[in-house]
């Protein structure tokens, strides 16, 4: 099956720019017609989607975060990006990489991984 796992800091400084990294294993992420999806969930909060890239390797944003978020991948790596720029401590949130099917069915999800912005 598909495996998707995040990676990178833990902490982030207010400011400056979040990066995080998905590697996909069991698929590739050029394999028609998914997207690769950025999910996050502020605590105590709901998923909210930041962002994807599809297949062909076009990026969607949340209009609330395109002007400070990018996604892009490494298909040689498998892995797909996501950064966001000028970080508030109301970006502190568990961060989602996830497979998007038809529908806006997510149906691989990473574990997710904390990420806190503080000085």
């Amino acid at each position: 099956q598909v495996q998707l796992q995040e990676s990178g800091p833990g902490q982030v400084k207010p400011s400056q720019t979040l990066s995080l990294t998905c590697t996909v294993s069991g698929g590739s992420i050029t394999t028609n017609y998914y997207y690769w999806s950025w999910i996050r969930q502020p605590p105590g909060k709901g998923l909210e989607w930041m962002g994807a890239i599809a297949y062909s390797g076009s990026a969607y944003y949340s209009p609330s975060l395109k002007s400070r978020t990018s996604i892009s991948w490494d298909t040689p790596k498998n892995q797909f990006t996501l950064q966001l720029s000028s970080v508030t401590p109301e970006d502190t949130a568990v961060y989602y990489c996830a497979r998007e099917g038809g529908s806006s069915y997510y149906d691989y999800w990473g574990q997710g991984t904390q990420v806190t912005v503080s000085s």
